[in-house]
Order: C-alpha cells, then sequence, then structure tokens
C-alpha cells in the first residue's frame, strides 16, 4: 500500500472534441459502448448504480445494463433490495460506465422507475435457468444464517422445478432509467481531461464542456 501516492496512469489513447461529440448524446453512449465492446472491456454492460436512502445515506453498486430502450437505461434486479428499497423512498439515481482499456467513463444522472411488468417477464424468460432460480432463491441484501442456507434453499428449488418452467417473482423486475445530465471523459495527457456534458432541458439536449 506504500506505493499507492505514486500509481498513476498517463492517459493517451484518444481526444473528445465538440466535432466527435456531436449533438445526441445517445447516439454517442451507443458508439462509445460499441467501440468498448471490439475493444474487448470486460463486462463492458456493467455500471455503478448510485442510490441514496431517506436518512441521506448514498450506496453504490455494480450492475448490469441489459438494455436501452426508448433512450432509457433498463436493469434488472430485487425490489425488495438496498437499492430498491433506495429507489421507491428517492428515485434520483446516478449510473457510471468505466472502460479502462479506452480510458473513458460516462457518467449519468436520471429518474429510475419500474418498467412494465410484461416487458421484466420478457428478459426473465430469457435468463439461465439458473439465474432464474437464484432469482428466488435470494432475498437480496437480507442477512441469511450461512451459505450451506442458501446452496439448499437453491437445490430444494431446482428439484422442485425440474422439467418446468420457472415464473417470475413477483419481488423481481426491471427500472429505466431516464437521463436528465450525461457527461462523457476521455483521458488525456497531463490529466487535463475532456469532459463533454450534455444537460436535458425540456426536450432539447444542450451541450458544454467542463473543465478536468
Amino acid at each position: 500500500m506504500n506505493d499507492l501516492a505514486h500509481m498513476r496512469q498517463s492517459y493517451k489513447r484518444s481526444v473528445l472534441s465538440e466535432t466527435t461529440a456531436g449533438t445526441d448524446p445517445l447516439a454517442l453512449f451507443s458508439l462509445w459502448f460499441s467501440e468498448a465492446k471490439e475493444e474487448g472491456e470486460p463486462e463492458p454492460n456493467a455500471m455503478s448504480l448510485a442510490t441514496v436512502n431517506k436518512e441521506g445515506q448514498p450506496s453504490v453498486r455494480i450492475v448490469l445494463l441489459k438494455g436501452l430502450i426508448r433512450n432509457e437505461f433498463q436493469f434488472f434486479t430485487n425490489y425488495h433490495s438496498d437499492k430498491g428499497n433506495d429507489i421507491a423512498e428517492n428515485n434520483h439515481v446516478a449510473l457510471n460506465f468505466f472502460w479502462p482499456k479506452m480510458e473513458r467513463q460516462i457518467r449519468i444522472e436520471g429518474i429510475a422507475v419500474k418498467i412494465p411488468r410484461d416487458e421484466s417477464e420478457r428478459y426473465f424468460a430469457i435468463r439461465p435457468r439458473e439465474s432464474q432460480i437464484g432469482a428466488h432463491t435470494s432475498n437480496q441484501s437480507s442477512v441469511v444464517p450461512s451459505r450451506e442456507f442458501l446452496e439448499e434453499k437453491f437445490a430444494t428449488l431446482s428439484k422442485e422445478w425440474e422439467g418446468k418452467e420457472i415464473p417470475m417473482p413477483e419481488f423481481w423486475g426491471g427500472y429505466s432509467v431516464a437521463p436528465t445530465k450525461i457527461e462523457f471523459w476521455q483521458g488525456r495527457v497531463g490529466r487535463l481531461h475532456d469532459r463533454i456534458l450534455f444537460e436535458k432541458l425540456k426536450d432539447e439536449w444542450k451541450r458544454t464542456r467542463l473543465s478536468p
């Protein structure tokens, strides 16, 4: 840990200009996401999700982007989890994608709402069977007595649903985050990073450049 003060990387990979940023942040997001996949970024759809509870305590964790539907960012979870409880109390959230190979990150602020149940069911139906059973096994964020407790419950449910279609739990489903701000960050030499911010004003996006 003694070398932390000397750990640094010089970012030289690319630049982000107003010309390359364009005027549509969702189009730029799609382009950067495609480039991250082509580059071989591990789990390019992994994103940090920040929420705030009723006491004002922020919390952050990694979730997976599972859709960009109607220009909104979609993910799935247990509605009774800590993140679900936070969103029920305060649906202002933040997302962050970090792609180190590309020396890029994208910061997003927006409003999270539950998606229609039929959309959640369509996604649940294509999940791996183990993940479907896992959704029923886990009372997410609650205390469990042991790892063995979870494995025994998983085994019991696997046997119960053997050869059968697994229904989506009532407490499980998707959220859609409607962005109000999207910032694109490109690492540059000397920490003079490029930061282009798009802010939603009514039905238009306003673009500005931020100091690094």
